[in-house]
């Protein structure tokens, strides 16, 4: 199949409209991330595009999918045709290198149903990827891949040895794509270094509708983070950082949405550093919840050292608050350092400690650059521009 033309730069622009007459694009979107009745926030950021993805342009069908010993998932009410979908595959990251094959065998039946496709969309290499690269053979239809993470070969997932079987089965997906559409510059970069790709740079994109300046702005000096509980995240460098903060800022708290393994450990963290009446762990949160939280803090900080993007970052600046990530993660392509956010050096507690401390302490200044950010988010990043984005990839690879 041939490259469709200069798709590195799609997403420069959003004024794309198709003909009338060109008939409904019909899509198969595989994923392992999308919303749950037990998560419903889970995979947002696959299911909320999807909701621009319809109508005259794209028709989607999204099958769901997790291995069986992960249990059985349902799916919410939707607008889009979605359903869940386990298979086999052996627990742990054993299993993963051949959990492409599993998936997509377990999938023929009630695709064959379903088809005709004119598309197969991917998210992850493994298994989905490698489900679609099967399934495009027998289907005779190409696909394309999303890429949402570092870890584009899931290398530093399943170790050393695995996931160098891991990386062969991922080059081979990614080259075989019509298109692999990256979340940043950073993430193309990764992938770039192992296979000769057909790349697209897609960010992503935030609901207006959910995540939106408040009608009325609070005066709380809160310090918001949402994030799973895990090392990259950076909570436990967040929190240390803020402790010098809430000696000489009186009134400021921290409040931090996310689960995971590092709860306990964080919990302690906080004990220890004498914050703990100042900081607030409010677990798993709703759409609906994360975007309340957001309107109400003084501003949003995620020091993560592994990200591939960032959606909550995005989600921030669309609530029109000023945040703090990292120099060196895919966000530093969105922020532009001192103006609609501020970047500091992964692991440093000090220049995070400064940053919050200063941002805390002027009003005007988070105004500022709380309102460059909406700006910024409202102009490039909404989920109608990265829903065009990706109709336009989609025209381009059934030509």
């Amino acid at each position: 199949m041939t490259s469709p033309p200069a798709l590195a730069a799609v997403g420069a622009g959003t004024g794309i409209s198709f003909p009338s007459e060109a008939r409904p694009l019909h899509v198969l979107t595989l994923t392992p991330f999308y919303p749950s009745e037990h998560d419903p926030a889970q995979g947002c950021f696959v299911s909320e595009p999807l909701r621009e993805l319809k109508g005259d342009d794209v028709v989607n069908d999204v099958i769901a999918v997790q291995p069986f010993y992960r249990g059985r998932a349902r799916a919410v009410p939707s607008d889009t045709s979605s359903r869940w979908h386990t298979y086999f595959s052996l627990p742990g990251n054993i299993g993963l290198p051949l959990s492409g094959e599993f998936l997509a065998a377990s999938l023929i039946p009630q695709i064959r149903k379903l088809h005709p496709f004119d598309l197969i969309h991917a998210h992850s290499a493994l298994p989905c990827g490698a489900a679609a690269l099967s399934l495009s053979k027998k289907l005779r239809i190409p696909f394309v891949v999303t890429v949402h993470g570092l870890d584009a070969y899931s290398t530093r997932q399943a170790g050393p040895l695995i996931g160098k079987w891991c990386e062969g089965i991922s080059k081979h997906v990614y080259e075989s794509a019509a298109v692999v559409i990256c979340i940043s510059e950073k993430v193309r970069q990764h992938v770039a270094d192992v296979a000769d790709v057909r790349a697209a740079i897609v960010y992503n994109g935030v609901d207006p509708s959910f995540f939106h300046p408040p009608a009325k702005e609070k005066s709380s000096l809160i310090v918001l983070s949402v994030g799973n509980l895990i090392p990259i995240k950076g909570h436990a460098l967040l929190l240390r950082a803020f402790a010098p903060v809430a000696n000489s800022v009186p009134g400021c708290s921290l409040e931090i949405i996310g689960d995971g393994p590092e709860r306990n450990d964080l919990q302690r963290l906080a004990v220890d550093l004498g914050i703990r009446d100042r900081v607030r762990f409010l677990g798993r949160q709703s759409r609906q919840e994360a975007a309340a939280a957001m309107q109400r803090c003084a501003l949003f900080a995620l020091p993560s050292s592994y990200e591939g993007l960032g959606c909550v970052y995005l989600e921030a600046m669309a609530c029109g608050k000023p945040v703090i990530g990292c120099h060196g993660q895919g966000i530093d392509e969105i922020i532009e350092d001192r103006r609609n956010g501020v970047l500091v050096p992964p692991g440093s507690e000090t220049e995070l400690s400064d940053a919050l401390a200063i941002l805390l302490s002027s009003q005007p200044l988070r105004q500022r650059m709380g309102n460059a950010g909406y700006e910024t988010v409202r102009s490039r990043h909404t989920i109608a521009h990265q829903a065009v984005q990706l109709t336009e990839i989609y025209r381009e690879c059934v030509q």
